[in-house]
C-alpha cells in the first residue's frame, strides 16, 4: 500500500537501476520463454524475508514457463516503476497506488492477478475509522475538532482513503482536526485504544483479528464507525514488452496454480501452514483488470494528494 514521491529520489532510482542492471539479463530480452525473467517486489514493514515468501510462486512460474526467474528485492516502488519502464523488470508486485502511477507512465503494462485471502475471495480489503465508545463519536463527521491518528501520508488505507472519506463527510482535513501520523496500522489502532488519539484509521484485519489475537487489543476496546469502500488488492503486473502468449501463461498460472492448496499439492510448499504466496496471510490470486483500480484514481481526484501525482 505504499506510494512514492518523485522529488529527491532521482539519485536513488539511478542507484537502484544500476543495481538491477548489474544483477542479470535485462527484461528487454525476455519476451520469449527460455530467457531469464526478472521478478521484483518491495518488502512490507513486517516482511523479513521477501524472497522466501515468493519462493513457491517463483518456482511454480519457472516450471510453467520453462524460464529462469530472478528475484529482485527492490528498495522502493520508484525503483520498480523505473525498472519496468527501463526494460529491466518483467514481473512486479505493486501496491494499488504504485500500480496506478506505473500504469500512467507506461499504459501497456498489465495487472493480471491480485492477492486474495481465501479461495473464492475478492482481491481487496477495507479501511476502518475507529474510536473508543466513551468519546461519543459515531461517524466521520464526529472526527472534526478531534485528535485523529493516521498511519502515514503515503498509506492507501491509513491516510488516502480516510482523507477522501473525511472530505466527503464535510471535515476539513487540513485545519479541522489535529492529525497524528502513528507510523503503522497497529500503532494507529493502539494509540486510539490508549487515548492518545480520539479517533483513527487502520485496515480491517488489524482491528478484527491481528491485534486481538496478539492480546494487544481487547474486544470492544475500540469501535468501528466507518468502513471504506473495498480497496483494490495489491496486483502483480507484467511488463509492456512481454510477448502476449507469455503474459497469458503467467496470468493463468498465478490464478490457477498460485495458491496455497495447489502449491502444497504440487510440492512447491512443504505444508499448507507454511506456504506463502507473497503477502502475509494470503491464500492465492484472483484475476484482475485495470478497471479494478478506478477507485484509487477516484480517491486521488478527491484528495489531490501529492503521492497520487509524484514518485517518492
Amino acid at each position: 500500500m505504499r506510494s512514492f514521491h518523485r522529488r529527491g529520489v532521482v539519485a536513488l532510482i539511478g542507484v537502484a537501476l544500476l543495481g538491477l542492471a548489474a544483477c542479470g539479463q535485462s527484461a528487454a530480452d525476455n519476451s520469449a520463454a527460455g530467457d531469464t525473467l526478472v521478478f521484483a517486489a518491495v518488502p512490507s514493514e513486517e516482511s523479513t524475508s521477501l524472497q522466501q515468501s515468493f519462493a513457491p510462486i517463483i518456482s511454480m512460474l519457472e516450471q510453467e514457463t520453462g524460464t529462469t526467474i530472478e528475484f529482485q528485492n527492490a528498495t522502493d516502488y520508484a525503483a520498480v516503476v523505473e525498472g519496468m519502464r527501463a526494460g529491466q523488470i518483467d514481473i512486479a508486485m505493486y501496491g494499488p497506488f504504485s500500480y496506478v502511477l506505473a500504469k500512467e507512465q507506461d499504459p501497456e503494462i498489465a495487472a493480471v492477478a491480485a492477492v486474495i485471502d481465501e479461495a473464492g475471495g475478492q482481491p481487496g480489503y477495507v479501511s476502518y475509522g475507529i474510536t473508543r465508545p466513551e468519546t461519543g463519536i459515531s461517524d466521520l463527521a464526529g472526527f472534526a475538532g478531534r485528535t485523529v491518528c493516521f498511519v502515514d501520508p503515503n498509506s492507501t488505507s491509513g491516510y488516502l482513503y480516510p482523507t477522501a472519506g473525511l472530505i466527503e463527510a464535510g471535515v476539513d482535513v487540513q485545519d479541522g482536526l489535529t492529525p497524528v501520523f502513528a507510523g503503522g496500522h497497529d500503532a494507529s489502532a493502539l494509540a486510539v485504544a490508549s487515548g492518545q488519539c480520539d479517533a483513527g484509521f487502520a485496515f480491517d484485519s488489524i482491528i478484527d483479528t491481528q491485534l486481538v489475537e496478539s492480546g494487544q487489543l481487547r474486544p470492544g476496546q475500540v469501535q468501528t464507525v466507518w468502513r471504506s469502500e473495498t480497496i483494490a488488492g495489491s496486483p502483480i503486473a507484467l511488463a509492456s514488452g512481454m510477448a502476449p502468449e507469455l503474459r497469458d501463461r503467467i496470468g493463468r498460472a498465478l490464478v490457477e496454480r498460485g495458491n496455497v492448496d495447489r502449491l502444497t499439492a504440487e510440492g512447491f510448499c512443504a505444508s499448507a501452514d507454511d506456504c506463502e504466496v507473497g503477502e502475509a496471510d494470503s491464500w492465492g490470486y484472483a484475476p484482475v483488470d485495470d478497471t479494478l483500480y478506478d477507485g484509487v484514481r477516484r480517491v486521488c481526484d478527491i484528495t489531490r494528494a501529492e503521492s497520487c501525482t509524484s514518485l517518492g
